[in-house]
């Protein structure tokens, strides 16, 4: 049986002699920690209300 994990590619691991990444990992950015432009803003409240309106505004219909 075959698998797909190279075990003989992968070196014996020494918790003594632990070996760092040569480089650091990219940087990463979460929303919210990131600035948002006025465009963007007003697209989500835009969004937003349709969504409320859809959702309130079909059961005051079917009522």
């Amino acid at each position: 049986m075959s698998d797909d994990h190279h075990e003989e590619e992968r070196p014996e691991f020494d918790p003594q002699h632990v070996d760092l990444p040569s480089k650091e990992p990219p940087l990463r950015s979460t929303a919210p920690q990131s600035d948002f432009t006025m465009s963007q803003v007003s697209t989500g409240a835009a969004v937003a209300l349709v969504g409320l309106l859809l959702t309130f505004g079909v059961a005051f219909v079917l009522v």
